[in-house]
């Protein structure tokens, strides 16, 4: 099943969401609603809102305040977008050049900021306690996420525990929320929501492992940025992690070499051959496999439906994904 196919019992209320959020940037300072319109035109999943209209549907919910959430989860994911690629002085987002390019730092966090700051708005015409909690931690537990893994930067002594501990907050946070919001729409039972928090998270975990496992793998055309960028950025992610705990102390003191001279240096070719050596491609596809299966086993629990068979095959679509 490909992403099409599985949003496509969503597809109208997908554009209602886009509707929503463009005219949401609208402003009298044009500069939001250029720099914002070039980053909503890039080609973007419109992941998390998919998620929050399929969770909701799944839990018999099938009003406009789905529309709404799904553009408030949308408007906080494209500020990390913005804010993000400041921070590693990207040229390139989804194959287009970055905003942060095009328009300078500034301009990128001042209108990062605006769309948060829209997202709350949006929030708290809405007016739910129990969904403000939850975005409230989940935005909380994001930018802890990326602090984490700005104080990592660059040390071969990351574990596997220090990265799952990121990604749970720069990532699975807001999927998890994104599927929570739609069990509280849906006014379901505890149960229900535990599975549907269950999936998120682990939809979340899955989702990242294979996104960062694509930044050695996938064809840069596909994938929108250079092959190894991640590392180029001294960014020590999962394969890397992986390989780390099996290389002898001279690759290892090559490899940290590398890690230092980050886009300076030539490293990727050798560390594509220390990867392929130790099989750590192969371990991150597993490990993000396992994920996806639990989220499958999670929601398993539901009765049968379109929603059901759909979210199933976001599992899997988030693992086999090439871009």
């Amino acid at each position: 099943m490909n992403r099409a196919d599985i949003f496509s019992i969503i597809r109208n209320e997908l554009d209602e969401v886009e509707e929503l959020f463009n005219k949401n940037i609208q402003s009298s300072a044009l500069l939001i609603s250029e720099l914002t319109g070039y980053i909503a035109s890039s080609g973007g999943k419109r992941f998390r809102p998919a998620l929050v209209l399929l969770s909701s549907r799944l839990c018999g919910y099938m009003g406009k305040r789905a529309i709404t959430m799904g553009c408030v989860v949308e408007f906080i994911h494209t500020a990390t977008l913005l804010h993000d690629d400041v921070i590693d002085n990207a040229s390139l987002r989804r194959g287009k050049s970055s905003a942060n390019i095009l328009w300078g730092n500034v301009a990128s966090v001042l209108v990062g900021d605006f769309l948060l700051a829209k997202a709350s708005n949006l929030l708290i015409q809405d007016g739910d306690l129990e969904i403000l909690k939850i975005v409230g931690k989940a935005t909380e537990s994001l930018a802890e996420g990326e602090v984490l893994e700005l104080m990592k930067l660059k040390s071969i002594d990351a574990s596997e525990i220090d990265y799952l501990t990121v990604i749970k907050g720069k990532t699975a946070s807001l999927i998890q929320a994104s599927c929570e919001i739609g069990a509280i729409l849906g006014g379901v039972k505890k149960e229900w929501k535990e599975a549907l928090s269950v999936y998120g998270y682990n939809i979340g975990i899955a989702f990242q492992i294979a996104d960062d496992t694509l930044d050695y793998i996938a064809d840069e055309d596909e994938l929108g940025k250079r092959v190894g960028t991640d590392f180029m950025e001294g960014k020590v992610t999962l394969p890397l992690i992986h390989a780390l705990s099996k290389v002898d102390s001279v690759e290892r003191h090559r490899i940290a070499s590398y890690l230092k001279k980050g886009s300076e240096g030539d490293g990727l070719t050798y560390i594509l051959e220390i990867l392929k050596k130790y099989h750590s491609i192969d371990y991150c596809i597993g490990l993000a496999s396992c994920f996806s299966n639990k989220a499958k086993e999670a929601i398993s629990i539901f009765p049968p439906s379109a929603e059901r068979e759909a979210m199933m095959g976001i599992a899997d679509f988030v693992v086999k994904r090439r871009s």
